[in-house]
């Protein structure tokens, strides 16, 4: 695969397969944009519409044999309508103070993110105390942010969001998942509505999502998220659930 940009041909590679981390009993295989080349805000943006996600300044989506389970998604701001459980959350959360900084992570994002890992993760979290593990986050050539969540000043929710010139795109999102009391707001859905609402608040049409696995407990949630587009066979089209039109 080759792909045009105003740095010269971006060429694609395949890895080898190896163990999918979402469906173990599948083998996966990532195409990765050349790592010498210098992808910027304007040439992910049109990646991310071929299905392209990011991992620090790797570029990369899957390109599995005789599979297709990883979906990308995006949610269209202007018509997505929450429903009455992600109303619900959304008032239970209006006492958090959001705020946009910067990539620079610290003691208490790196805190925030080690008991995250364990409690989502445990069984594959190795707890080092280095922001080099927050690195999968930052990129040097893509416009990225924070959102920040606070209650009574402690930091209980970090969202990593890079801005494109469509729309924002949801990199990855860590959060108190130990504390009994935070655990009940929901943090993961309200996490995406104010993503929402951050795209309305820059008049941005698009959510994206990252991919959807309908067969993993952890990527499946996104199809609450209604309506939802789906990229499949080379186009964007809405993607129907069990449950559409229930709201």
């Amino acid at each position: 695969m080759i792909f045009n940009t105003r740095f010269g041909r971006l060429f694609f590679f395949s890895t080898e397969p190896q163990a999918c981390s979402y469906l173990p009993e599948r083998e996966a295989v990532m195409l990765f944009a050349d790592p010498n080349k210098v992808i910027d805000t304007e040439t992910y943006a049109r990646l991310i519409d071929y299905g392209f996600r990011r991992s620090g300044d790797n570029v990369y989506r899957p390109h599995c044999r005789g599979c297709q389970a990883c979906v990308p998604v995006r949610i269209p701001v202007d018509d997505f309508q929450p429903d009455r459980a992600q109303r619900r959350t959304w008032r239970r959360n209006q006492d958090l103070v959001v705020t946009t900084a910067r990539t620079d992570f610290g003691p208490e994002h790196l805190d925030l993110y080690h008991r995250y890992q364990l409690a989502r993760h445990d069984d594959r979290v190795s707890v080092r105390d280095s922001r080099e593990q927050l690195e999968f986050l930052r990129s040097r050539f893509i416009d990225t942010s924070t959102l920040e969540y606070r209650l009574a000043g402690r930091l209980v929710m970090v969202s990593v969001i890079d801005q494109l010139p469509h729309g924002l795109s949801a990199v990855y999102t860590f959060y108190e998942a130990d504390d009994p009391d935070i655990v009940k707001r929901g943090l993961g859905t309200y996490g995406v509505l104010r993503q929402v609402e951050e795209c309305r608040a820059r008049r941005l049409p698009w959510l994206y999502l990252g991919y959807w696995i309908a067969e993993s407990d952890k990527m499946a949630y996104k199809s609450r998220y209604r309506p939802l587009h789906a990229y499949r066979e080379g186009r964007w089209e809405q993607l129907l659930t069990a449950g559409d039109g229930e709201r």
